[in-house]
């Protein structure tokens, strides 16, 4: 069974095809990503209307790139897949648009997936796959949350941002020190030549006896220290950055540790852009090998949201038989969507 996976929920039009043949793990066939980094650059952030319109752009050349690469045609696919949400209401769009008109043509089923689900599965993807069940690490966008994963579709969440995800808190930071977007890789990179002891900045909720994530005092602490330094900002740049990435990695760690203890097993999988931070995957390396914990990530090209993880969650959900393959091409698409409600939702 050949699915083709559709990613567009922000800034990052992605196309993958996996074989997910039988019930072995699905394999990754070919991907293709186009970042659009460079024209949101000038804005600081993501313009909404500029990322739906770049989408149209790329989506199908990177479908003949895919195809191409992996020597397979259109006729082919058995499934396309597509991501249904959360993200941006009109980048969404686009990707299922596309998805499901070209399911139509070819009279194949269409499928729309959850964002934050591919995340969870990508390290499936790895040269270390996991095993069920493990507590996930979800650190990506906008979205900082503990999940305990029994199965494909069983997920429990443990604890979530109640404010500033954590890659929320990399990239507003940086633009504060004045790093050009994306902030959170720059901030990282600055962080190397720096000292994250220079500078004490808080920890929230890191005592708070429960699961849950606050990122947004720790921006403000931020703002507050670089007002303080005022002209010498930009000589002690290096070590605020640090300082900042210490704060929240630590926060990452213990949170994540926490949830292992309560849950008493012995896997975690971090998933999501956060989790291609040099820093994070240091310390929950070094951390883990003590207790005895084994950690998975996803491969560090699929970290940031691309099609490979949109194709493998369709193809992993379907072994599962959580969903009924369906030639239904009418689609709606869901810009705020708990992980929750997908479990609810009948196949």
């Amino acid at each position: 069974m050949v699915v083709l996976g559709i990613e567009s929920s922000c800034d990052e039009t992605g196309v993958a095809l996996v074989d997910a043949s039988g019930s072995a793990v699905p394999r990754l066939l070919s991907h293709a990503l186009f970042s659009q980094i460079d024209m949101h650059q000038a804005y600081g952030g993501v313009v909404p209307e500029l990322a739906s319109r770049d989408h149209i752009r790329r989506v199908l050349p990177l479908t003949h790139q895919v195809m191409a690469e992996a020597g397979i045609s259109l006729a082919q696919v058995d499934v396309v897949a597509y991501t249904r949400g959360p993200g941006l209401a009109g980048a969404l769009l686009v990707g299922a648009g596309v998805a499901c008109s070209l399911a139509a043509a070819l009279g194949k089923p269409a499928m729309g997936v959850h964002h934050l689900e591919g995340h969870l599965l990508s390290p499936f993807l790895s040269a270390d796959p996991p095993e069920f069940p493990f507590v996930a690490l979800l650190v990506s966008g906008g979205h900082t949350q503990l999940m305990r994963v029994d199965r494909v579709g069983s997920y429990e969440l443990l604890g979530e941002t109640i404010d500033d995800a954590a890659g929320e808190a990399f990239d507003k930071s940086a633009k504060l020190m004045g790093l050009p977007y994306p902030g959170g890789p720059h901030l990282s990179k600055l962080a190397e030549g720096g000292d994250g002891a220079a500078f004490k900045l808080p920890r929230p909720l890191l005592h708070s006896g429960d699961l849950d994530f606050s990122f947004a005092g720790l921006k403000t602490a931020v703002l507050t220290q670089a007002k303080k330094l005022g002209p010498d900002l930009e000589s002690r740049k290096a070590d605020l950055a640090a300082a900042t990435q210490a704060a929240i990695v630590e926060v990452l760690v213990k949170k994540s540790l926490a949830a292992m203890a309560q849950t008493g097993l012995k896997r975690l999988v971090v998933a999501g852009g956060v989790g291609a931070n040099a820093l994070l995957r240091s310390q929950l390396n070094a951390v883990c090998k003590q207790r005895g914990i084994r950690v998975h990530y996803p491969e560090l090209h699929l970290c940031t949201d691309n099609g490979a993880m949109i194709a493998l969650a369709a193809g992993m959900r379907l072994q599962a038989g959580l969903e009924a393959l369906k030639r239904s091409y009418t689609f709606d698409v869901k810009p705020r969507w708990n992980l929750a409600e997908l479990q609810a939702e009948p196949a």
